[in-house]
């Protein structure tokens, strides 16, 4: 089956075309995973979450982006998401975790993540929103606009938008 018509079954709520999607992306996603550390959850938590999302939102999915793409970013940004609650301080080296040292290094890096965090919220939904997707999942536009249904040149104005927003609070504070 190819990949049009894979998602369109897997939209549909085939549960035959859901249950070969778990059964070839499981442990793909199992290993993509493992490679973070987590205090808390396991990496299968995070594999059944994305597995959870995929059915729920299946609705959401785009036939025209393959399948593989569209799990790995359900599946990243559940992780990453998971990471900020955590309150983790994080560099994200494609798909690898290395926690900050310097204890000093560590205070400046969250007082400005949590200032980042609050001028982010004060962004408007939408914005918020593609802003997050882009600068701090390190989504591109043309990913955004797979997840959004919006254009890319849409996407590129509320980045704009949303950047020039946080520059202004970051030079008034």
């Amino acid at each position: 089956m190819d990949n049009r018509k894979f998602i369109l079954s897997l939209k549909k709520g085939n549960e035959a075309t859901f249950k070969e999607a778990y059964l070839n992306y499981y442990d793909k996603l199992i290993n993509i995973a493992k490679r973070f550390n987590f205090t808390v959850l396991t990496p299968q938590d995070f594999v059944q979450e994305t597995f959870l999302r995929l059915y729920n939102k299946r609705e959401l999915l785009h036939e025209d982006v393959l399948l593989d793409k569209q799990i790995f970013v359900i599946c990243k940004n559940i992780i990453l998401n998971h990471l900020n609650r955590e309150n983790k301080i994080v560099q994200l080296d494609p798909l690898h975790v290395v926690i900050e040292e310097e204890d000093n290094d560590t205070e400046i890096f969250e007082e400005r993540q949590e200032k980042l965090n609050s001028f982010i919220n004060l962004l408007p939904e939408q914005q918020q929103k593609i802003y997050t997707l882009h600068k701090l999942e390190n989504l591109s536009y043309k990913e955004i606009a797979a997840l959004t249904d919006l254009s890319e040149k849409t996407i590129a104005n509320h980045i704009y938008l949303a950047s020039k927003f946080i520059r202004k609070k970051v030079e008034n504070h």
